[in-house]
Formats: C-alpha cells, structure tokens, sequence
C-alpha cells in the first residue's frame, strides 16, 4: 500500500505546473549566492516557520476540525472590469486583482506582478478556489507586458495556467535566483527571464530601475523547500518610488528600505493569510501599519486578501483591521475594488469601504 501511494504521488507530481528545480549552469550560480547556505536559500536572520508554542500538526487539526466562521465571503465580492489594453500610456496607474496580484503602469513602462487569473490557488484539485466575483481577469485581457515580477513560486503567487498563457505578452520575468527553472520548463526562452539576489538593481532605462531587495519568507512548489531566491521590490521612476513586500514577516528590513530608498510614494504590503502560528513568515495587521511607518511611505495598498482563503481568520478581518489600524496615521490608505484603477499622483482619489456592504 505504501509503495502504490508513493508510486502515485510520484506520477502525479510529474505535472507542470509543479515547476522544475533548477539545475546545471543555473544551480552552479545560486551556490555562488552569499544566501545559499547548505543546499537552500536562507533568511538574513534564522527563525522557525511556527512560532514558539505552536505545533504545525496540531494547527492544522484545529484548521480540519474546528470552526472557523465566515472564512469566506456569503455572497460575491463587487469587482470593476477595466481595459487595460485601451489605458493612456500617459496614465500612472496601479489595477489590483486580488490577493497579490496587480498591474502597474508607470512612465509607460508596463508593469504586472505576481498574476493569478486561474480559479485555484493550490496544485490538489477542488482546494484554495477564488471567492466568487474575483476572478474576472484573464491572461486574455492583459496588454503586452514589459516585466513581469516575482516575488516567490508559492502557488498563490506563481500560477502554471496564468505563466503559460501570459508567455508571449511578456518581454521580461524579473524573478530570484533559480525561480527562472519554473518558467523555462513552461515554455519562457533564456531570454526572457532575469533571475537575481537580493540587492541588486535591473536598469530599465536612465531614469527607471527595478531593484530586487530581501524579505523574511520562503519558496517550493514541492517537498523540497528553498530552492528559489524570495524577494521584495523596489520600482523607482524619475520622481515616483514604490514598494512591493511580496510575502514575509516583521523584521527590521522595512526601516533599511526606508533608509536606501527615501520618499517612497506607495507601499503595497502584504496583509492577510496570517495567524499568530506563522508569524515569522507573515504580517500580523499591526505589523502592517508599523512597517508602512517603518517605511515612511504616503500611501499604503494592503494586498494578499480578498480572493483565496489561506489561514482561519474571517475574509474581511485584514481590511477591517488595517482601517482601524490607519486612522490617524501619516499615510493614506487605499482600499480598491477588484479592477478599480488607482490613480499614482492623485492624493485626493478615495476608496470606499466596500466590503461593508455585503
């Protein structure tokens, strides 16, 4: 019995949309990173993935067997259907899509980060589905893509179906280091892809650069974990910066980044899919606000919500707790619809809470 199940899961995990680990030239230049440490990548400070006191085996019991109310939303969410292909190359805009994806035009260099147009967030067929009303987005209604960004191949972050059908639009993926295995057993030429470390900046013209910086997190799409770089980004025009967290927990990264990148417009942070559990590798809401101030940012878009159920907290609580959290502090919250545009340079634009409504 044991070895039909073993043969099974060996032949199911030969699918795509697992990826692939990187080999060959590629693994010879991750062993050169200062971050690959004993066969995997590394946070710049150690911890253990589950806080002290919790046990992973029994939280995922309680996840099976004990109740968690309105982890979903009753009915479907609001969501506004944009053409992005018919948008002004004039326009500084960010379109949000749920959980961490969003497209990005800035000084007309296009911009689509982290996409998951498919309806699941999981490699095992009938779990993690999109809420009804999110997914209205397709690969299909994507303009062409100058990059593409990466922040880590979680599946909730990195989608087979998505990848495949967005490979002719996108001129570049900027991914970490090993990452670019993934795309290129999907179809990607060595071209398209540039995989890089923390701390490194990619040059897209003389007043543009997209920098790749560190965050606490990890990366698999299989048993073996930390085979791929995971990264935050930095996207800096000639008078507009902007922060992506990707996935990761509190550390003292935020005020680094502040202290590199001063004036930062907008910081777009994770918040949701948390619990005290996995603290080291998420952000508690508070923690949300505090590394916004951390990085002294005008503007905060709270992403990683509203689309996928990942954790055992109600589906509304990261809003709702990060517009408690953001009265009186020294930045603007923007809390969009699905598809809403949100203008960059426009301070009076304003968000309604709409996920009171339902």
């Amino acid at each position: 019995m044991i070895i039909l199940f073993s043969l099974t899961v060996y032949i199911y995990m030969l699918q795509p949309q697992f990826g692939s680990l990187p080999k060959g030239k590629r693994l010879e230049l991750i062993k050169k990173s200062e971050h690959y440490i004993d066969g995997r990548f590394r946070n710049i400070i150690e911890k253990p993935t589950i806080s002290p006191g919790y046990d992973q085996w029994n939280e995922l019991w309680k996840t099976i067997a004990e109740d968690h109310p309105r982890r979903e939303p009753a009915t479907a969410l609001p969501s506004i259907k944009t053409n992005l292909k018919t948008i002004s190359k004039e326009a500084d805009i960010i379109i949000w899509f749920g959980h961490s994806s969003f497209f990005l035009q800035l000084d007309g260099v296009k911009i689509l980060v982290d996409p998951v147009f498919s309806d699941s967030a999981s490699p095992l067929p009938n779990s993690v589905r999109a809420y009804k009303g999110t997914n209205i987005y397709t690969a299909g209604d994507m303009p062409d893509i100058d990059y593409m960004l990466l922040s880590h191949d979680h599946y909730d972050h990195l989608d087979y179906e998505t990848a495949k059908a967005l490979q002719p639009k996108v001129k570049k993926v900027i991914c970490g280091l090993g990452a670019g295995a993934h795309y290129e057993h999907w179809g990607y030429s060595e071209k398209q892809l540039i995989e890089t470390d923390w701390a490194n900046e990619t040059l897209i013209n003389k007043s543009f650069s997209i920098y790749s910086e560190s965050t606490h997190h990890e990366s698999g799409r299989t048993f073996k974990s930390g085979q791929s770089q995971w990264l935050s980004f930095v996207i800096k025009s000639n008078d507009m910066t902007i922060y992506y967290s990707g996935d990761g927990g509190y550390t003292d990264r935020f005020k680094y980044i502040a202290r590199k990148f001063p004036n930062i417009n907008w910081a777009i942070v994770e918040c949701g899919q948390y619990d005290k559990a996995w603290q080291s590798v998420h952000l508690l809401p508070n923690e949300v606000a505090q590394a916004t101030l951390d990085l002294k940012a005008e503007n905060l878009l709270p992403v990683h919500h509203s689309k996928f159920t990942l954790a055992n907290h109600p589906w509304d609580e990261p809003l709702n707790e990060i517009t408690k959290l953001s009265k009186d502090k020294d930045y603007h919250l923007a809390t969009p619809k699905i598809g809403e545009v949100i203008r960059l340079k426009d301070k009076q634009q304003v968000f309604e809470q709409w996920w009171l409504k339902l």
